[in-house]
C-alpha cells in the first residue's frame, strides 16, 4: 500500500474515499482513532492509503479534489 494524502479535514476525507470507492478504488485510512483521541489539536493526521496498483487513478482524484478547493473545477468535470 502507498500513502495517498494525510489530513485533518475529516469532510475532506469523507469526500475523497466516497470518491475514490465510486471508482472502485479500495481506500483504508489509518490513525482515525488515534487522531480522535489526540483530541481537537490535529497533531496526528489521518493517513489515506491506496493499494500500488491504483496510485495513478487515485493520484487523478486527489488532482480533482485540489481544482474543486482552489475554486477552479466541479466533480466529475474531466481534468484537463
Amino acid at each position: 500500500m502507498e500513502e495517498l494524502v494525510r489530513s485533518n479535514d475529516p469532510v475532506f476525507l469523507s469526500w475523497l474515499t466516497a470518491r475514490l470507492q465510486g471508482e472502485e478504488i479500495d481506500a483504508v485510512v489509518l490513525d482515525t482513532h488515534t487522531s480522535v483521541m489526540e483530541g481537537s489539536i490535529s497533531a496526528i493526521p489521518r493517513r489515506v492509503m491506496i493499494e500500488t496498483r491504483d496510485l495513478w487513478r487515485a493520484k487523478k482524484i486527489l488532482a480533482e479534489a485540489y481544482e474543486i478547493q482552489a475554486g477552479n473545477g466541479q466533480e466529475g468535470e474531466p481534468l484537463g
